[in-house]
């Protein structure tokens, strides 16, 4: 989702907010003055008297960073946090920090441009601690402005040029749990700002996901598919109904900017999706009102319209099974493959029965288009089934109720993106979690490498890994590979000797590394603290790849540090 920012710019300078209301003046530090702090940083009232905030105006470049703060009453009290920020914009300012398409897309036509870097080097940043009014022990009663400026976050975000989720691999002062870019994605007041940016009306709304000062990705759109605006956790619950309402508008606007400006693909997809998005109840239509809303002149025109989202997507994203039931009565298309909706997650080839698993439609919508005859064991160009696509265990029944295949490679799939309960469903059904197949037609690798390899986004990878653990997953398979993920394993390996691991980004880091990886290999890789301890207290063994690398070695290339004692100590056991 959003433009690329190696294409056109227009979008980096930002006009006066026009959906959320600004209750209160944003605020920003120089990029200059932030790379100079040290320590735990100053509050807004601290910065504010010394003159290193300033005040808003439409010349200025912002930078906006969503983070988790790593205590209840300071996001930063050690100031490791602002360290790793530091060192993070200086690689985006310098170049030497790449920013890669997500591991999903696994594409390298997107990244920064040097006017974009030049723009961060000179800019501000939005940081809440630095830009927004704090209630601090020593003040009587509410602070106002702080409470106005809360309200004011969506328009800050709308204000900003630049998004970075910042997700560096920490732990919470108080609670000595993880704070990393999976908690990220669940937090409340994180998950709104993320939406506000991806719902805003820029011509750019990509989101940058910094994971360290080596490491940064654009986000994949299936982490917004996955965690809808209302879901999200807050300390404080009546914060959800604020955030319900924020959304509300969001969405609303999105809505009506894209039925004026187009494209008209997007606009179908986010009014088909307004109620799945809110979590609201969803309902049937009549024939009128359904081709008013998706913008189509006359009934044959829907059934015979045969662009990605047409009248069978915007009928099932919706979930009105009555309509497309008509639908199907005049002969429209069940098993329409999508294209040209690849930058919104739904890939060219795959097909409406795979976009309704992947949305979270109910169940009920699945069992209707294959009753409608929708072909339950069609295959994407990627050889994937809608079964591999399932998000919850509804979905695994309905389809294989109606005799869906199972691919050998199915368990990998669903282990990478659905919940314990999801894989569960499919062990139920006998699944075998040691089955890769033919490596020519599939993956290559078990379901407790891409576990791992998916585990950053998904906050359930360790229970998901433990319950493989018991149902004999091979804590040791390696990864075999042939056919064009060979080819892609050599022209990486042939990159990476000509530029250097450290100038490579993860991309092409995973594509060199990937045979013969073990699934410790891969938690070593991605630097995931929990599952990398899980598979060593399990048995793992310290197998190198193909190349030779240990997970040791992952581990330090990656500068995952925080893995290094833990796996020197089981090196020196063995």
């Amino acid at each position: 989702m959003g433009a690329k920012l190696c294409a056109a710019e227009e979008g980096l300078t930002s006009a006066q907010s026009t959906v959320h209301e600004c209750r209160f003046p944003l605020w920003a530090v120089r990029v200059a003055d932030f790379l100079k702090m040290r320590g735990p940083p100053e509050h807004h009232e601290a910065l504010r008297e010394r003159g290193l905030l300033q005040k808003w105006e439409p010349s200025m470049f912002v930078i906006f960073v969503s983070h988790q703060w790593l205590s209840s009453v300071h996001p930063d009290p050690e100031g490791e946090k602002v360290k790793h920020l530091q060192q993070t914009l200086l690689g985006l300012i310098d170049g030497s920090l790449p920013v890669a398409e997500d591991i999903v897309s696994r594409s390298d036509d997107k990244s920064l441009s040097p006017n974009v870097r030049r723009r961060i080097a000179d800019g501000f940043l939005f940081f809440d601690w630095f830009s927004i009014p704090q209630n601090l022990p020593q003040e009587r009663g509410p602070n106002e402005d702080a409470a106005l400026a809360v309200q004011s976050i969506p328009a800050y975000v709308e204000l900003s040029n630049f998004f970075i989720a910042f997700v560096p691999a920490l732990t919470h002062k108080d609670s000595s749990e993880p704070v990393n870019y999976a908690t990220w994605l669940s937090r409340g007041w994180c998950r709104a700002e993320l939406w506000c940016r991806l719902l805003s009306n820029k011509a750019d709304t990509s989101v940058v996901v910094a994971y360290s000062k080596t490491e940064a990705e654009f986000l994949s759109p299936l982490d917004w598919h996955n965690n809808s605006i209302v879901e999200g956790e807050f300390t404080v619950e009546a914060d959800r109904a604020a955030v319900v309402r924020l959304g509300e508008m969001a969405v609303e606007s999105k809505i009506r900017h894209l039925q004026e400006k187009g494209p008209l693909s997007h606009y179908r997809l986010y009014s088909a999706l307004r109620p799945h998005l809110l979590r609201q109840q969803r309902k049937e239509r009549e024939i009128e009102e359904f081709l008013g809303q998706f913008c189509f002149d006359g009934w044959m025109e829907a059934v015979q319209d045969s662009s990605g989202m047409n009248a069978v997507m915007c009928a099932v994203m919706s979930g009105d099974t009555g309509i497309l039931q008509l639908l199907a009565q005049s002969r429209a298309n069940m098993n329409h493959t999508l294209q040209g909706m690849g930058d919104l997650g739904y890939y060219d080839t795959q097909t409406v029965l795979m976009a309704a698993t992947k949305s979270r439609q109910d169940p009920s919508v699945l069992a209707a288009l294959i009753e409608l005859r929708a072909d339950v064991n069609a295959r994407a160009r990627t050889g994937l089934v809608a079964l591999c696509m399932s998000r919850s265990p509804a979905h695994v029944n309905v389809l294989l109720e109606h005799r869906a295949d199972m691919p050998h490679f199915v368990l990998t799939c669903v282990s990478s993106f659905a919940c314990p309960d999801t894989v569960q469903a499919l062990l139920a059904h006998r699944c075998d979690p040691n089955q890769t197949g033919d490596p020519s037609v599939g993956p290559g690798y078990g379901a407790l490498h891409a576990v791992a390899l998916f585990s950053r986004r998904n906050r359930r990878a360790v229970d998901t890994a433990k319950l493989l653990l018991a149902h004999h997953a091979d804590i040791n398979a390696r990864k075999e590979i042939s056919g064009i993920l060979l080819r892609q394993h050599w022209a990486a390996r042939i990159q990476m000797g000509l530029l250097g691991f450290s100038n490579c980004n993860m991309v092409i880091r995973l594509r060199a590394s990937m045979a013969g990886l073990s699934p410790l290999g891969y938690a070593a890789m991605v630097g995931h603290e929990q599952l990398t301890q899980l598979y060593l207290e399990r048995g793992a063994d310290l197998l190198p790849n193909e190349r030779g690398d240990s997970p040791e070695d992952l581990a330090r290339k990656n500068h995952h540090d925080h893995l290094l004692p833990m796996l020197a100590t089981r090196s020196v056991q063995v």
